[in-house]
């Protein structure tokens, strides 16, 4: 199953076939198996059909998406491979379209070794903004970071490079597509069912990330209170749109990471 495993390579564009980097034969001890943090339930055993746009087909016919990372390039494994998939035990197991949204084990020197984790460990993917579980969530996250210092794949790259929430412009670039912007809140206002999280004064030309008033409490528990941000430098990760300047929506506590003051 090593030999398999190494096949695994990034996509990039559909014309174009270039890997990232390989991943190594086997998964690297310890890195990518599954940490107490995160609650998986087993889905069930699958077996690779092919990679596609919509997801990686399985031989049952379900489609199959990687479950709390971005992959921004498809990924490919070889057909026949045999997975098992799981899910978190907060998770739903399909998504709004029917499809499978799962964690990949695949077995490997002897043990089972974690896919999402060892493609995040890598560079290979981000960690998006639907975990599931604020645990799990920062056990990617601490992942990740590490990652993104030793500027390892996607982290090595221009376009991959952070936003910064002082240049709208720039961010707005990313608009239709997954990005992560940092900056400093100017200010947190209320209006309506909507908490508005500032980083300019002109809110029609200015980054903004709001925050549904019904979904406060959530981020207050996980230690987000969202006035309590303001004044702070943060990590926004999530969907890049346009309501004037650019705006992410942020529906769950792990879109926001608090750098510092």
């Amino acid at each position: 199953m090593g030999a398999e495993v190494s096949a695994v390579r990034q996509f990039r564009g559909a014309a174009q076939t270039a890997s990232f980097a390989a991943l190594a034969v086997g998964f690297m001890t310890g890195t990518a198996q599954a940490d107490d943090a995160c609650r998986f339930v087993t889905i069930g055993a699958a077996t690779v059909r092919a990679a596609t746009e919509a997801g990686i087909a399985l031989e049952d016919g379900r489609t199959m998406q990687l479950a709390a990372i971005e992959v921004p390039n498809r990924t490919e494994l070889p057909a026949g491979t045999v997975l098992t998939l799981k899910r978190l035990s907060t998770a739903r197991e399909t998504d709004r379209y029917g499809r499978l949204n799962a964690h990949v084990f695949i077995a490997a020197d002897g043990a089972e070794q974690w896919l999402q984790s060892d493609l995040v460990s890598r560079g290979l993917a981000r960690v998006s903004s639907r975990v599931g579980d604020p645990a799990c969530a920062r056990l990617l996250l601490a992942k990740e970071e590490a990652a993104r210092a030793k500027k390892v794949g996607l982290w090595g790259e221009p376009v991959y490079v952070m936003g910064k929430a002082e240049d709208p412009a720039e961010v707005l670039k990313q608009r239709g597509r997954f990005a992560l912007v940092e900056g400093k809140v100017l200010s947190v206002r209320e209006s309506g069912g909507t908490i508005y999280v500032n980083f300019g004064r002109r809110w029609s030309e200015d980054f903004t990330v709001t925050i549904a008033k019904r979904n406060e409490r959530t981020f207050t528990a996980a230690g987000l209170a969202p006035k309590s941000l303001n004044g702070r430098r943060v990590r926004i990760r999530g969907w890049i749109e346009e309501r004037g300047g650019p705006w992410v929506e942020a529906a769950r506590p792990e879109q926001i990471e608090v750098l510092g003051n």
